[in-house]
């Protein structure tokens, strides 16, 4: 049976395709039973370096636990920040007025080029040269302006382009029914563009998040993957072990960051369909109205 998009396989093409997933999974096989095999010589996987994650509280109350909360400290602080000045930098790109749209754009570009650590290592040294905050402060304060200025260039980048996604018939109706244009802006075209956003706006949180990491190993912020590395060496290298068990708890975060995100969109696209009553023939008005005279009775 065929499709619009594809042909059905024929005997020959389905031969070959089991072939190949069977290669395939035997050299996957292959290759996770020398991985395991590797880290059994290096005695990677003996039970004294996994211990004190199962059998203690010490290496989460003393190293993850902390180093997360400073990781999500960055994260929460660059996101609070970064989202609303996007959204500003992303709707004054779109500006009718040109002194208002080139700087804009010139701020965004010029910052959405630049490395993030090339900016944390930047507002790190801005810190310390023209400002009172203190040696303990400075790595968080320069991750956070490191994520931020980046981040928010890019989110006024997703701002700009959701809003474009709108149809324009959008704009003309608004203009039709005498909305001036900040209204437009905010009670018709930001609406509808959320939806349109959501995905692009949580897959740069996620960023964030996983950005922190930078901060922890240039400028000493001790976030998550910090502690990993004291951790690995408090509890006689178990390097593999440590950064699996902070691998996990990255995935896991941002698992739920997204699945968040989902749940919202299905949220938001449910809240967006109609909710009208349906008006039954005994409520409309059939009749001519006195305007018209039209079809009324005599």
């Amino acid at each position: 049976m065929s499709s619009l998009l594809y042909d059905a396989q024929g005997p020959r093409a389905k031969r070959r395709n089991v072939l190949l997933t069977v290669v395939f999974l035997v050299a996957l096989a292959a290759l996770l039973w020398w991985v395991y095999r590797t880290l059994d010589e290096k005695g990677q996987l003996a039970w004294a370096l996994w211990e004190p994650f199962f059998t203690s509280t010490e290496a989460w109350s003393t190293y993850i636990w902390p180093g997360l909360q400073n990781t999500l400290k960055a994260a929460a602080l660059a996101v609070i920040i970064a989202m609303p000045l996007g959204a500003v930098f992303g709707i004054a790109r779109l500006s009718e007025h040109a002194w208002i749209r080139v700087p804009a754009g010139i701020v965004v570009e010029f910052f959405r080029a630049i490395p993030v650590l090339i900016l944390m290592i930047f507002g790190l040294a801005l810190f310390a040269e023209y400002t009172n905050v203190s040696s303990d402060d400075r790595p968080l304060y320069a991750v956070v302006t490191g994520l931020v200025l980046y981040n928010a260039s890019v989110l006024a980048e997703i701002v700009r382009a959701g809003i474009l996604s709108l149809p324009k018939g959008q704009s003309e109706a608004a203009m039709a029914i005498g909305l001036r244009k900040n209204q437009e802006m905010r009670l018709i075209l930001l609406p509808q563009a959320v939806t349109a956003m959501l995905p692009a706006i949580v897959s740069q949180m996620v960023v964030i998040v996983k950005d922190t990491a930078l901060g922890g190993a240039v400028l000493t912020y001790s976030e998550l993957l910090a502690s990993a590395n004291t951790m690995s060496g408090y509890y006689g290298a178990n390097v593999i072990a440590s950064f699996t068990v902070v691998a996990v708890i990255f995935i896991a975060l941002n698992f739920a960051l997204t699945s968040f995100a989902s749940w919202l969109e299905r949220r938001l696209r449910r809240a967006k369909k109609s909710t009208g009553a349906v008006v039954g023939a005994d409520d409309a008005q059939l009749g001519g109205t006195a305007g018209t005279g039209a079809g009324g009775g005599t």
